[in-house]
């Protein structure tokens, strides 16, 4: 059963929270707003904001799922984060190793991190692996992401603040694109979004258009909502096809 508004997952775990800002494309970051929201809620776990903390207590839910389900993994957080001891991170590994029915969605900005993590280790069979490319100067992210053996490696291109020009996509399997959301997002050119749609059509990689958030294609501000995820006259909301990676 989905839980999460998010539109290419099920549902969200978050055995950490909070991170701190390390790109342009955190600039305006939801989970920040989310995060203080919830705080003055006092919703358990945000005593202390959007501040990077650790939650074993939070260690063990996805096992009390039993139905299959595609988890997005700290969507209130970056599971690499600088502060995240790797002692931690590997209990998360374990448990998610030991739910072979689910899938688990990872994305993060922190690719160095991610790539020194898994030089001494092996992801779980059920792990899909993303990295966020906000614009050129973040297209590094990819390479680094493609020499880590996982079965599913995606690219998050959410928020879209730039022209992200030639993506080599070797190894990639998906790729998600979105505008910006929240009173002071940035617009969206068209021309970026149908540029990456081209290439991912080329190199046959899987192409999810989330949204254009809060400016439309037609460069007018209005809400999310109204805006819609309408790309060249559909819906393109593909996802990776498993078999055909597995084989």
């Amino acid at each position: 059963m989905k839980t999460t508004k998010i539109e290419w997952t099920e549902a969200t775990w978050n055995p950490s929270v909070g991170c701190s800002k390390v790109t342009a494309g955190c600039k305006n970051c939801y989970a920040e707003v989310m995060a203080r929201r919830l705080q003055a809620m006092g919703m358990a776990g945000y005593e202390d904001g959007f501040k990077f903390k650790i939650l074993p207590e939070r260690l063990h839910q996805p096992v009390s799922v039993k139905k299959p389900t595609k988890f997005f993994v700290n969507s209130m957080s970056d599971l690499f984060h600088e502060k995240m001891p790797f002692e931690f991170l590997d209990k998360i590994f374990e448990v998610i190793a030991s739910t072979p029915q689910h899938h688990y969605q990872i994305l993060t900005k922190r690719e160095h991190i991610l790539q020194r993590y898994f030089s001494e280790r092996v992801a779980p069979k059920n792990v899909w692996l993303g990295v966020t490319v906000e614009h050129k100067q973040t297209k590094h992210r990819i390479d680094i992401l493609r020499n880590i053996e996982v079965p599913v490696r995606f690219v998050s291109i959410e928020p879209l603040i730039g022209d992200v020009g030639n993506l080599n996509l070797d190894g990639i399997h998906w790729v998600i694109v979105g505008g910006e959301s929240g009173v002071s997002a940035r617009p969206m050119n068209p021309e970026w979004v149908i540029n990456i749609k081209k290439q991912c059509a080329e190199q046959k990689v899987a192409f999810f258009f989330k949204q254009w958030g809060t400016w439309g294609e037609d460069g007018v501000k209005r809400s999310k909502k109204e805006n819609g995820s309408i790309l060249l006259g559909k819906e393109w909301k593909e996802e990776p096809v498993l078999e055909v990676i597995a084989s």
